[in-house]
Order: structure tokens, then sequence, then C-alpha cells
């Protein structure tokens, strides 16, 4: 009797999402208590303390705070501190096992297509249900008994160590400890399994349609149809299958001895551990189920590879080392007749006819269209929606916009609350602000009741806009395809601040995609408002894997977003600093490559990043890493930027000597931050010349001084480094040269 035969079922999983809540009820109960204890004791010992200082104390009076409180006071807080770590592991066995329990709740898709593919799935899903599932349900009541042991052995170390003096609480101290003694963890979850226990689910019996097979050429199910079209493609699966399985075995056999491993390491530490103790073991027991869960996977996928090599090769071997038999040919459309005329014949239907009929039903749609809507005249429509208004985009980027004369836009003023009508006339841009008055938008004369009937009237009459400058509207610019709306965006919680305000999580109404929302505080200068959307332009040209993707910009009103893609893994120092304990070398090479190849793409685009570090990296739950953070970068047609705003934005100990000494700003000079990035990651986050001040690391820099080899850095990667941080820029490596590197430096490193 167990989780993994009583258990395995819907139900199961509610009642055991049921007892993990009312366990860590349970143990928060009892963690108020014991903290609500401690602190009773606290001011008894107080009080006591404080009547042993008065007059006629007695000999207490004068005696410091007693060894035997303190040891109390610090058993306590243990205590304490095992209970928080028992919460968050329960806590965390819930979370794992709601992740697992999604993977059981996805049903496999079956197509008639591939018919090798649906045994495959098949294997897997036979494999799901008697071997993996049933496996993370042992392991999960295993956790449960283990941590069910340790809090019995708490609870009777507390009870060691309290001191009661009342016989009352003395008889409630003795149930306490006659509760505590009564724990058995195996025996803890009988009754639960008792009360809710249920047969498993039975996996669903998958029958195959047949009918194809009876209409068309003579094919036996269940078996590969071997002849001279598809012997070749046979060979080729087979070879392929071969050295999968080839993988997947030393995968199988790599997983083992991690396995092997773990449990030895866990065999002898539960020897030299105290029996109080087994709650620092529960880290390892968490990585021992998880490496058994991933065993489980690799035999799986190798148990699947095997099944079809043995179905292949026995194919193969049937035919031996004579020719493949020919194969039947399929009646051409060209000549099929008409479906009376093949009766009258006694024919039978063409092959591809039949695939066709079984095809176009298969993909028929069984729904019915609703009827049109009735659309809206453009001219009825809100202001935001209308193609030409471009919110509160700056006046500079307007000039940008407008290049032809009677060229025009709608954009909302950035100083003030008004709309703004600008117009190109006489090659300068003309800007009129739109009265408003008694509910009526106009420019001079006749008011309407909305700034699209203003607009269209203007523009349909061909009017002057004022008598005085005589400008006439020809042409609306559109607003690009970046452009989106505040209503098409769900916001979420903050998840970071930048230089010009916070930084939220958020969907996109239309279709659930994550988002990352870079807000403008309204606050702002325009000038600084426009340095915010320097970075959206910039990200508008590109398209890389390792580049952060823009999403769009809002700039209807104020304030201000810039829409991202969202990279769950957070930023990649706090990730290097956080996770780089378990990180192989290999990953981590495999990780500054994808830096380099982000950074190669920019090189080829002449786009200067001028702020390359770790904190400006952003890591996918897949490890694979991105640029991002480009409010410092600008594109050059030759590739250099002359800078001439001081040092006080300038990241020092990242940024090359001749950007330092004369704003100069180029690839090469991101070259230097890379050189420092890849310090970074190799000793897993740590800051560049920790014990420097700016001047005093410029003044290193210049005297012929660089950071030393981190202890992980393979000697290869250093000697990068050391060429990255020439002093000379015309004698650093190329971020392509550096690509092909590190990408054979990963191919040489095991």
């Amino acid at each position: 009797m167990g989780f993994s035969s009583e258990l395995c079922s819907p139900q199961g999983h509610g009642v055991l999402q049921q007892m993990q809540e009312a366990e860590l009820r349970l143990l928060e109960g009892m963690r108020k208590w014991m903290a609500q204890r401690v602190k009773s004791d606290r001011e008894y010992a107080g009080l006591l303390h404080h009547m042993s200082l008065q007059d006629g104390g007695g000999q207490s009076r004068g005696i410091p705070d007693s060894p035997i409180s303190q040891t109390h006071s610090q058993d306590i807080e243990k205590l304490k501190s095992q209970y928080r770590s028992l919460a968050r592991d329960s806590a965390n066995a819930k979370r794992k096992y709601q992740e697992a329990s999604k993977v059981r709740e996805s049903k496999p898709v079956l197509t008639y297509k591939d018919r090798d593919k649906a045994k495959d799935k098949y294997l897997h899903h036979q494999h799901h249900h008697q071997r993996l599932l049933p496996g993370l349900l042992r392991s999960l009541q295993d956790l449960h008994e283990e941590m069910a042991r340790i809090l019995k052995e708490i609870l009777q170390e507390y009870l060691e160590i309290s001191s009661l003096v009342q016989d009352e609480v003395v008889a409630i101290h003795q149930e306490m400890a006659a509760a505590a003694a009564r724990i058995q963890p195996e025996a803890e979850y009988q009754g639960f399994l008792r009360q809710y226990g249920s047969a498993p689910d039975v996996p669903p019996c998958v029958t195959f349609d047949e009918s194809l097979l009876e209409e068309g050429e003579p094919l036996e199910p269940g078996e590969l149809q071997l002849n001279e079209l598809t012997v070749e493609s046979v060979q080729h699966t087979l070879t392929s299958v071969t050295d999968e399985l080839a993988v997947a075995t030393e995968t199988v056999f790599s997983r083992q001895e991690v396995v092997t491993q773990l449990q030895q390491e866990l065999q002898n530490e539960e020897q030299n551990t105290h029996p109080r103790g087994r709650v620092q073991l529960l880290g390892k027991r968490q990585a021992l189920q998880e490496a058994l869960q991933g065993l489980q996977v690799a035999m799986c996928s190798q148990a699947k590879l095997q099944a079809q090599q043995e179905l292949l090769q026995t194919k193969l071997e049937q035919l031996g080392p004579g020719e493949p038999p020919p194969v039947l040919l399929l009646q051409d459309d060209r000549h099929s007749t008409s479906s009376s005329e093949q009766e009258r014949e006694g024919g039978r239907t063409p092959t591809l006819e039949i695939l066709k009929s079984h095809i176009s039903g298969i993909f028929r749609p069984k729904f019915s269209l609703p009827p049109p809507l009735q659309l809206v005249p453009e001219v009825q429509k809100p202001l935001h929606e209308q193609l030409w208004y471009h919110g509160a985009i700056p006046r500079v980027e307007v000039a940008e916009l407008l290049t032809h004369s009677g060229d025009f836009l709608v954009r909302e003023s950035q100083g003030k609350q008004e709309y703004v009508l600008s117009v190109l006339w006489d090659g300068l841009p003309r800007h009129f602000i739109i009265q408003s008055l008694d509910n009526l938008y106009r420019l001079e004369g006749e008011g309407f009741p909305s700034i699209p009937l203003l607009i269209d009237h203007l523009l349909s009459t061909q009017q002057p806009l004022t008598k005085k400058s005589g400008v006439v509207l020809h042409r609306p610019v559109p607003k690009d395809k970046w452009a989106l709306n505040h209503e098409d965006l769900v916001l979420g919680e903050q998840i970071g601040r930048g230089n010009f305000g916070e930084v939220f999580s958020g969907r996109l109404r239309a279709d659930n995609t994550l988002v990352a929302v870079k807000s403008c505080r309204e606050t702002l200068p325009p000038d600084l408002k426009a340095k915010f959307l320097q970075e959206a332009r910039i990200l508008k040209q590109y398209s890389h894997p390792n580049i952060v993707r823009l999403i769009g910009v809002c700039t209807q009103k104020q304030p201000i977003y810039i829409v991202m893609e969202l990279v769950q893994g957070g930023d990649f120092l706090t990730f290097l600093r956080t996770e780089g304990a378990r990180l192989r070398v290999k990953t981590l090479l495999q990780m500054v490559g994808d830096a380099a190849a982000g950074m190669e793409y920019l090189e080829s685009k002449c786009c200067i990043h001028r702020d390359l570090a770790a904190r400006n990296c952003l890591v996918t739950e897949k490890n694979v890493l991105k640029i991002s953070d480009f409010g410092m970068s600008r594109e050059e047609a030759d590739g250099v930027y002359a800078s001439s705003g001081g040092l006080r934005q300038v990241p020092v100990k990242w940024t090359a000597p001749e950007a330092l000494n004369y704003g100069r700003y180029s690839s090469e000079s991101d070259v230097w931050s890379f050189g420092i990035l890849l310090w970074e990651t190799f000793s897993l986050g740590a800051s560049p010349y920790p014990n420097l001040s700016n001047q005093q690391t410029r003044e290193f820099v210049e005297k012929g001084g660089r950071l030393p080899c981190p202890e992980l850095c393979p000697d290869a990667v250093f000697r990068l480094m050391e060429q990255c941080w020439a002093y000379e820029p015309g004698q650093r490596p190329s971020f392509s040269t550096i690509y092909q590197e590190l990408q054979s430096i990963r191919k040489r490193h095991r």
C-alpha cells in the first residue's frame, strides 16, 4: 500500500494536494506556537532577571545571564530554523508534485500519418503509467515520511530541552511527549490511503482506423511496407536510430552512475549524522529523487529507440540480400474516370483519390461562420484607433517621420495635456495646437465634436489650417507596426526598476503572450523621454535569438511603455551568483558563446552597445543568454561614436580606456567589455576590481594591470580575455573571431 498504487488517479491528485495544504497549515501553526512559547519564556526570564536586580533580590542580583539560559535560547532558535526549512521543503515538494502532475494530465495526440511514431508514443505512454508516475508518487511518499520522521525528532528534541515547573504543565508536557513518541512515519499515511485510495486510471485503449488500409493497396496493420521506394528511407532511419540509441545508452549509464554516487553519499552521511540532523539531508534526498526521475526518462528513451531499431532491423533482415519488391503503381488523376464509369467498368477507386477523400474528411471544417459585422466608418472611430494618431511621441521623432510636403500626424504634447497637429511644409515641420472649447475641436473657424472629424474636414476640403500659414494637409503618416495601445496590455507585478522608471511583468490581451513592460516616469523632462524611446528605435531593426526581442511601444498616452519579451530566468549576474555552483564549465562556455553570437550580430549592424555586462544580459529557462538593455546603445555608419556627456553614467570598470579617456566608443570598446563579462562568468558573478575605486581602476589599467584568472576559467578562455583587454583597440579580436574561438574551446572541453 502506497501513494504509487493507491493515488494514481485524478481523485488521488486532489486529495494529495489537500493533504499537503493541511500539513503546511499544521507546520505553520506549530511554528507560531513555538515562537509564542519562546516569546513567553523570554518575557518570563526577563521578569526574573528584573526581580533579581531589585533590592533584596539575594545573591542572584548582579549575576549575568545564565549560560543555561543562553543555550536554551540558541536551541529554540535552532528548532525554529529547522521548522522553517521543513516548511520550505514541504512547499517545494508540493510545487514539484503539481508540476509533475501537469505532465500526467496532458494526453498524447496520436496521428495516423506515421505508424512507427504512433508505436513510439504508445511505448512512452505505457512507460509513463507503469513506471514513471508510480515512481514519482513513491518518491513523494518517501519525502513525506522522511519529513514526518524529522518532525518527530524535532519535537522530541524540543521536549528534552524544555524546562517546565507546574504539575499541570508537566502533565501537558508528558502528554505532548507521548504524542510525539506515537508518531510512526511508516504508518503515518496508512489511514489517509485507506480513506482516499482509489484504483489507478486505466490507460486509454487506442484503436487505429484500418479503413484506409482496406480501401487502398494491400497493407498489413503494424507492419512496415518495405519496397523499392521505402528501402532506402528505412536504411537511413535505421542508421539514425542506431546512433541515437548509442547516445541514449551512454546517457543511461552516466545517469545511473550519478544515482549510484548520490545513494552512496547519502548512505555515508546518514551513518555519520546524528538522527536529529536528518533535516540537513533533505536537499540531497531530493536531488536523489530527481536523479532517479531523470534515469527513468533516459531508460524510457532507450527502450523506445531499442523498439524502433528491432522493428527496422527485423524488416531489413527479412529482405536479405535480394532486391526489394516493386511498388504497385498508383493510378494517376489524369487517367481517372468518373465514379459512374468506374462502377460500370467494375474498377475501384484510385488510391490517390482515396487518400484525398480521407484527408479532406479529416480537415473539413465542422462549424459555421458567424454573420459579418457592421463596419464602423474610419471617421467615427475614436482618436486612439486612427492610423495617423501617434500618441505621446517625442517632437524630435516627428521630424524623422514627416518626409514630404503636406505629410501630417496628430500627437499628444509631452509638456501639456493637449493635442498637436504636426505638418511638414516648405521643408520645415510646423506644429499647430488643436484648440478645445465647449467640447468642440478647431484650429480656425468651424469646430467639430471630435478630432477625426476635424482632420477629415481639413483633408477633404483642402482648406488651409490657418490663413496666415497657408498650410494644407496632403498625406497622413501612419504609425508603425510596433505601436500598441495601453489597453492591449494586462500589467502584472513589478519585477525591477530602471533609470527611467519601473519594470513590470504582463501579458498581451490578444494572445496571452508574456511580456516585460518598461515604463517611463511622467515627471521626466522631454529629452529624457526621448532617450527612453531610443532603446525601442534600435531594437525595431534587430531580430536574433540572442538579442532580447521588442514587442511594441505604447505612446498613445502617459506613461509611455516599451514592451519586450519576458525572459523569465532573470539577469545573468544574479543567475551566476545563485546557480553558479551547480553549473558546469561547458554550460558557462555555451552561455558566453550565446553572448558572443548576439554581439557579432550587433557588430554586423554597426551597433555599439556601450554597456555590456552580466547585469545587462538575461537568461531564459533553458539557459539561453540574450543581450538586453540598449539604453546607452548607438548606431553609427562607421562603427565609431564620440561621446561628450562626461563619465557620470559610464560603468568605469567595464569600459575600455579609449572610451574613458577620449569618449571614443566602437565595437572594439564593446570587445573590452566582453572580456570583463567573460571574467564575471567564470568568477561566478564576482565584482571586477573589488578593492579599487573607479579612479583607482583607471590608474591600474593605464599602468598595464589586468584582472587575474578566475579559479574555474580554462586557460584558453583566459588567453581570450587578455586579447580582449589589449590596450590598443586595433589589437583586439572581432566578435566573429571571439565566437568562433569560444565554439572551438567548447568542443574541445570535456
